[in-house]
């Protein structure tokens, strides 16, 4: 299964390679790694189209307003039925949001170096604010992720150490992001916790794979994994793969483990550790320590104190 077009794939490529894919199980996970292959979509005057939708004219807006481009496309389009056009004024473009994001800076520079990009000279208010609404939404964007993330942590803090079923949703050089079924919650597994070997990365087929054992981590790969630790702070969870009766021929080990709650003057963590490392991090082992030598300490003043009673005898 592949998407036709080589390097120039068309929306006909895209639709044929869709409709190929509904029925299988992974459909849901293919269907954001072809998003993700398409050009980020930035705001321009320049009529190009809808790549997607196959369209050769496209405009974007709603109906209430909501935001700022719908507003200027909604000023257009009454300008033309007043038979009139519509050119934004009193706008200082120096105070306009450049900060684009990484994919689109990297197909500017792109375009540019094929020739494909506008002169700067010809650059008019409508690019500006094109630049402008799309770094603003990208912004938004990224703020709803963060929160969106911190929800997700501050809901799956409280079921440490359960259990859940998933599919691995990317594979990166340091490990896999697994979605779990229940709760559609994105978690990580570090490639530490993978197993005692060494993986090798292959970007092309987004895999892991082990050398020695040749055990494989696969994007859609079905996986069992144990919510090991939930970091507020940093908007992150951790998973552990949990091993299983059977897996590889062998018997998994199970992992006597229980629940502790780290709690530092400035982070919130929460994690599950095994009970002595547990033991460790809580300090009470220094306690312990601690107060054996002020009572070795007591002892010892006793009983030089009851000798020097002695000797005066």
């Amino acid at each position: 299964m592949t998407l036709g077009g080589g390097d120039n794939p068309a929306p006909s490529d895209y639709a044929e390679l869709m409709g190929k894919v509904q029925q299988r199980p992974d459909s849901v996970l293919i269907q954001t790694m072809m998003l993700r292959s398409m050009q980020q979509a930035v705001y321009s005057p320049d009529n190009i189209g809808h790549f997607g939708l196959a369209y050769e004219a496209y405009t974007h807006f709603t109906s209430p307003i909501r935001r700022y481009p719908d507003l200027l496309t909604h000023r257009a389009i009454k300008a033309i039925l007043q038979g009139k056009r519509y050119e934004p004024k009193g706008i200082e473009t120096s105070t306009l949001n450049t900060m684009v994001s990484p994919q689109v800076k990297k197909q500017q520079l792109k375009d540019k170096a094929e020739g494909k990009a506008k002169p700067e000279s010809e650059m008019t208010i409508w690019d500006a604010l094109g630049i402008h609404c799309s770094a603003n939404e990208r912004r938004a964007d990224e703020a709803s992720r963060d929160v969106e993330a911190w929800l997700k942590c501050y809901f799956i803090r409280d079921k440490l150490g359960e259990h859940f079923t998933g599919t691995v949703s990317a594979v990166t050089t340091f490990g896999i992001f697994v979605q779990l079924d229940e709760m559609f919650i994105e978690g990580m597994v570090h490639i530490s916790e993978l197993g005692g070997d060494y993986f090798q990365y292959d970007e092309a087929r987004h895999e892991l794979r082990g050398e020695r054992t040749g055990k494989r981590f696969r994007l859609t790969d079905r996986v069992t994994v144990q919510v090991s630790r939930v970091d507020l702070d940093a908007r992150r969870i951790d998973l552990r793969l949990v091993e299983e009766p059977g897996v590889n021929g062998r018997k998994g080990k199970a992992r006597s483990e229980v629940l502790y709650e780290k709690t530092p003057s400035r982070a919130r963590v929460y994690q599950v550790e095994t009970p002595k490392e547990a033991f460790r991090q809580s300090g009470k082992g220094g306690d312990r320590q601690r107060a054996g030598k002020v009572k070795e300490n007591v002892a010892d003043r006793r009983s030089a104190v009851q000798q020097k009673k002695k000797k005066r005898k």
